[in-house]
C-alpha cells in the first residue's frame, strides 16, 4: 500500500499542519497554484514531488518548467492531474482510473463509474467559508482510499 498527499492552491502559504499531514507520505502530488518554489522545496524534502502549474502560477519564471498537466502511475492507477477540472475532457485517456484536480478551492471525493476524482480543496489562505483541507490516498493495487483532511477548524 502507498500513501500519497494530495495538495493543492496553497497560494505560496504552506502550513505547518500541512507538512504534518504529508510526514510519511511515499508521494506528493500539487495540483498547481503553487505560489512560489519555495513550496516544492518544501514539499520535496518530505517526499519524491508531483506538479502540474496553475492559472496562478502562469507567466512565474519559476514556473515555467512546471507542466499544465501529468499522467503518472501512482502504484498500479493511471492518473491525470490537472489544475482546472474544465481540462479533464480533453486530457482523460481510456484507461486513467484517478484525477486530481485542484482550482476550485471544493474539496471533492467522487466516484464517476471506474475513476475516483479527487480535489483536494485548497492548504493555503482561506478563501470565503470554504474550509482548509489537503487529501491522503492509502493505495493498493485494487483499491484506493481517499480521506481528505481538514487543515483548520
Amino acid at each position: 500500500m502507498a500513501r500519497i498527499g494530495v495538495i493543492s492552491d496553497t497560494h505560496g502559504l504552506l502550513r505547518p499542519e500541512a507538512v504534518a499531514a504529508l510526514e510519511g507520505c511515499e508521494q506528493i502530488i500539487h495540483a498547481g497554484d503553487i505560489g512560489g518554489p519555495e513550496i516544492l522545496e518544501q514539499l520535496a524534502r518530505i517526499a519524491p514531488l508531483h506538479v502540474v502549474r496553475g492559472n496562478n502560477d502562469q507567466g512565474a519564471a519559476w514556473a515555467q518548467q512546471v507542466p499544465d498537466h501529468l499522467m503518472i502511475g501512482v502504484n498500479g492507477w493511471q492518473a491525470l492531474v490537472v489544475h482546472d477540472i474544465a481540462d479533464v475532457p480533453a486530457l482523460l485517456e481510456r484507461d486513467t482510473r484517478l484525477v486530481i484536480t485542484g482550482h476550485s478551492h471544493k474539496p471533492l471525493i467522487e466516484w464517476r463509474a471506474e475513476t475516483l476524482y479527487v480535489n483536494p480543496g485548497s492548504a493555503g489562505r482561506r478563501r470565503f467559508k470554504l474550509p482548509v483541507t489537503l487529501a491522503v490516498l492509502e493505495v493498493q493495487a485494487k483499491r484506493i482510499e481517499p480521506r481528505l483532511i481538514a487543515l483548520l477548524d
